[in-house]
C-alpha cells in the first residue's frame, strides 16, 4: 500500500510540473478517495494543492475533502472561491461537515455557514447543538426513509430519488407522518421482494436504536454487540432524526482507545496528531500529571527517611528496594490494565468486584510464590547474603505482589463506580501507591525478623 501511495504521489507531482492537466484529471477520476487524500498531505505548495483539488471530479471532491486533516481543509477553504466552498458544503455529508466546523476558527465557520444552502445550514446547526461526544453530534441526517403503506415499486422509486444524497441505502427506515420510527428494511429484502408487496410486510419492527444524547462510546459498544453497519438515532419522542454508520464508529473507537492510552500514561488527552502538536502544547498536556506524580512519589522518600537508622544497621537491604518497588509496580499495572480493559468491554461491573478480587488474589499467590522462590535462590547464589535476609526479602516480595494485585484490580473498579475514567487509575498512580506500600511492608518485616 505504501508503495502505491509513493508511486501515485510521484506521478501526480510529475503531471503537475509538466502541466499535463488532462492526464492528471483522468488519473484523479480513477483513484480511490482515501489514497488521494494521503497524496494531498504530501503537497507543500498551497497553489498546487488547490489546483489539484479543482481538477477533482465534482462527485469526488467532497469525498476526498472529508478524508483530509483539518489543517489541509482549512488551507483549501481559504484559497477556494465562495462558490467552490458552497459546493463542497452542499456535497459533504452533514456529519462530516460538522466534524470540520467544530475544528475551524469562528470566522471561517461563519463564512462556511453563510455559503451553505438553507437546508444544509439547518442540518449543520441542528447537529452543532448536540453535546460533544453524543450520538447526536456524530450522526448524519442524510438517510432513506419509507412509509409502511408503500409498495416495493414505490420504495425503489423513493430510494432512487433520495439515495444519491444519503450516507447509506443498505438500510431504509420506515416512519409515519410524524417521523416516528416504525421499522427497518434492508435493500436486499426490497430488491428480492415482489413489486406489489407492501413495506409493512417486509419491515422488521424489532429495532435497536440510540438516542441523540447517548454517549458515543455506548454507541460503539452497541455496534460491536449487534454487528450493525448503521443504526438509527431517535429523539426523546422516538422520532427518527438521523443515523450513525460504521465508518463513524471506527473513528470513535480510535479516539476512545487513544484517549485511554494517554490517560493510562498520565497524559491529558489531546485531539491533535503527535507531529502537529506544538512542543508547548505537549508540555502543557504532560506537566500537570508529572508534577502530581512527583509530589505523590515523595511519600516513598519520607518512608525511606523514616527508616534511615534501620537501613544503616543493615545496608544490604537498600540494594533490594528497587527490585521490590519495580516488581510491585509491574504487578499492579498488569492487574489494572486487565481490569480496565474488562470494564471498557462491559465484561465486569461494580457488583463483580468481590469476584475480581478473589481471582486476582489467587493469581497473586501463584505469581508471588514463583517470584519469591526464584529470587530466594538468586539472592543466595549471586548476592550471597544470609538466609535470613533472603527470607525477609522474598517474604516481602510475596506480600508486595499480593498487595499490588489487590490495589491494581480494585482502584479502577472503584473509580468507575464513582464516575471517573478507570484509565486514570492505571500505571502511574498504581505504581506510586504500590511503591509506598511495598516499602512499608519491607521495613516492618525487616524490623520484625532482623531486629533492626
Amino acid at each position: 500500500m505504501e508503495e502505491k501511495i509513493e508511486y501515485l504521489e510521484k506521478t501526480i507531482k510529475d503531471l503537475i510540473i509538466n502541466k499535463k492537466y488532462h492526464d492528471l484529471r483522468k488519473l484523479l477520476d480513477e483513484e480511490n478517495e482515501a489514497d488521494l487524500a494521503e497524496v494531498f498531505e504530501t503537497i507543500e505548495n498551497e497553489e498546487n494543492m488547490v489546483l489539484l483539488f479543482r481538477l477533482l471530479p465534482k462527485d469526488k471532491a467532497a469525498e476526498v475533502f472529508a478524508y483530509l486533516p483539518i489543517e489541509t481543509q482549512h488551507i483549501i477553504i481559504k484559497l477556494l472561491t465562495n462558490a467552490e466552498v458552497g459546493q463542497i458544503i452542499r456535497d459533504l455529508n452533514s456529519d462530516d461537515a460538522v466534524d470540520m466546523l467544530e475544528e475551524m476558527p469562528a470566522n471561517v465557520v461563519k463564512k462556511i455557514l453563510a455559503l451553505a444552502d438553507p437546508q444544509t445550514r439547518r442540518d449543520i446547526n441542528s447537529l452543532l447543538q448536540y453535546p460533544e461526544d453524543s450520538a447526536g453530534s456524530i450522526m448524519t441526517v442524510e438517510f432513506v426513509d419509507l412509509r409502511s403503506f408503500m409498495s416495493v415499486n414505490d420504495a425503489i422509486d423513493r430510494i432512487r430519488k433520495t439515495g444519491t444524497d444519503s450516507e447509506t441505502i443498505n438500510y431504509c427506515y420506515v416512519t409515519d407522518a410524524q417521523k416516528h420510527l416504525l421499522g427497518v428494511v434492508s435493500l436486499r429484502e426490497i430488491i428480492l421482494a415482489k413489486p406489489h408487496e407492501k413495506i409493512e410486510d417486509l419491515m422488521d419492527e424489532n429495532i435497536i436504536t440510540v438516542t441523540t444524547l447517548q454517549d458515543q462510546e455506548e454507541v460503539a459498544k452497541l455496534f460491536k454487540k449487534y454487528d450493525f453497519a448503521a443504526m438509527p438515532v431517535v429523539d426523546q419522542e422516538e422520532r427518527l432524526v438521523g443515523i450513525i454508520t460504521v465508518d463513524d464508529v471506527m473513528d470513535i473507537l480510535e479516539e476512545e482507545v487513544t484517549e485511554d492510552i494517554e490517560k493510562m500514561a498520565a497524559i491529558t488527552p489531546n485531539d491533535q496528531p503527535y507531529m502537529k502538536t506544538s512542543v508547548f502544547e505537549t508540555y502543557k498536556k504532560r506537566i500537570p500529571w508529572l508534577l502530581l506524580l512527583m509530589i505523590s512519589a515523595s511519600i516513598t522518600g519520607k518512608i525511606i527517611q523514616g527508616f534511615e537508622e534501620a537501613l544503616a544497621s543493615c545496608v544490604i537491604l537498600t540494594a533490594f528496594i528497587p527490585m521490590l518497588m519495580d516488581t510491585g509496580g509491574n504487578c499492579g499495572s498488569q492487574a489494572s490494565v486487565s481490569v480496565i480493559r474488562a470494564l471498557s468491554l462491559d465484561e465486569i461491573e461494580f457488583h463483580d468486584l468481590p469476584i475480581v478480587i478473589w481471582r486476582e488474589i489467587r493469581v497473586s499467590v501463584l505469581v508471588g510464590l514463583t517470584l519469591a522462590v526464584a529470587n530466594f535462590f538468586k539472592i543466595l547464589l549471586i548476592d550471597q547474603t544470609s538466609m535470613l535476609v533472603a527470607f525477609v526479602v522474598c517474604f516481602t516480595l510475596f506480600l508486595t505482589v499480593v498487595v499490588a494485585k489487590f490495589v491494581g484490580c480494585t482502584l479502577p473498579v472503584l473509580a468507575s463506580k464513582l464516575g471517573f475514567d478507570p484509565a486514570v487509575m492505571a500505571s502511574p498512580f498504581i505504581t506510586t501507591i504500590v511503591d509506598a506500600l511495598s516499602l512499608l511492608v519491607f521495613f516492618n518485616i525487616a524490623t520484625m525478623f532482623l531486629g533492626i
